[in-house]
């Protein structure tokens, strides 16, 4: 069954989204970002997604405070963390800080024989390789550049060297509420069956979820849906619980 991953993206230490990654889009949907996880949590669910928006645009962590919170007040819940993680420290203050997974795409793309050392340090278990996605190259630094980078053989590196979990966002459709990028996430899978890749963008509603369960899509990521009440927790949970 696939795994549902809610999300919290943050901005000033609110729980905000943006709309293709447009900060100028952003929407605030909760002043505290810890009764959000908390609420999650209470409905069962085992991971939480937390994005560092902040970070992203600054290029270094930015809001660690608020991950510790609801590291302390959800300890349910399994953290993986993203947004502005540039350095060494940068990836120690997220661990010390509740993270149990970091996310590292901008590094990954652009400093290879650095994240290569990180993961050496941390070990594939730890780290998840961020995909962001636009016209079929790899964006970096918040989605404000792209790459030169193409998908699959930037995957492919990494994969051969013991990565594991990635995290593929299609920019197009992050927070469109249009439907994800399934084809993509099927040709991920096709060419790296072994590959734990959580799905990301797009997520309209029940049918979504279920759609990407059924293409064989290990996890999915989800957060515009929820907080616009196209999915209601109820609803994931009910369902999850009776795929089990």
């Amino acid at each position: 069954m696939i795994e549902l991953i809610p999300a919290i993206d943050l901005i000033d230490g609110k729980c905000v989204r943006l709309t293709k990654g447009d900060y100028a889009t952003r929407k605030i949907y909760n002043e505290d970002p810890v009764a959000v996880a908390r609420e999650f949590e209470s409905y069962g669910f085992k991971r939480l997604h937390i994005v560092d928006l902040d970070g992203a645009r600054s290029k270094h962590i930015v809001n660690y405070r608020v991950l510790e919170r609801i590291a302390a007040s959800a300890p349910g819940l399994t953290i993986d963390f993203g947004g502005g993680i540039k350095s060494g420290e940068d990836l120690r203050i997220a661990f010390e800080n509740g993270a149990a997974l970091v996310t590292v795409g901008s590094v990954a793309a652009t400093q290879p024989e650095l994240f290569l050392e990180w993961l050496q340090k941390y070990g594939a278990a730890r780290l998840i390789l961020g995909a962001d996605v636009k016209n079929g190259l790899i964006s970096i630094n918040g989605w404000k550049e792209e790459s030169r980078e193409e998908l699959l053989p930037f995957l492919s590196r990494y994969l051969k060297e013991g990565m594991r979990h990635v995290l593929c966002t299609d920019i197009s459709k992050d927070g469109m509420l249009q439907g994800p990028a399934t084809p993509l996430y099927q040709e991920i899978m096709a060419a790296f069956p072994d590959c734990k890749l959580i799905a990301s963008g797009g997520v309209s509603g029940m049918p979504d979820i279920i759609a990407l369960d059924e293409a064989g899509i290990p996890a999915v990521v989800f957060g515009k849906a929820i907080y616009e009440g196209k999915i209601s927790l109820k609803e994931l949970s009910a369902w999850a619980e009776n795929k089990q």
